[in-house]
């Protein structure tokens, strides 16, 4: 599964974009990749490899993210968003 499927899927299972759970994590200050797996586990009910996708898009940043992991094309604002 791509990373972006990883992301789309998390959207899916919970409603919630991938800017979105960036914002969450930074009003909650969570910025540790455990802290993150186990909040998105245990609050939106992801399984371990969609929560892993969310909190190293949170923890490595964007620009990290599409450049090492969907060759430069990463889509925050959802599904909905590219129709």
């Amino acid at each position: 599964m791509s990373f972006q499927a990883y992301l789309d899927n998390a959207e899916k299972q919970t409603g919630i974009t991938p800017r979105a759970f960036l914002g969450l994590a930074a009003e909650k200050k969570l910025t540790k990749h455990g802290e993150l797996v186990t909040w998105l586990k245990t609050e939106h009910g992801l399984g371990h490899g969609h929560a892993t996708a969310i909190a190293r898009l949170v923890t490595k940043g964007p620009e990290f993210v599409a450049e090492h992991h969907t060759g430069g094309v990463l889509h925050l604002d959802g599904v909905a968003a590219r129709a």
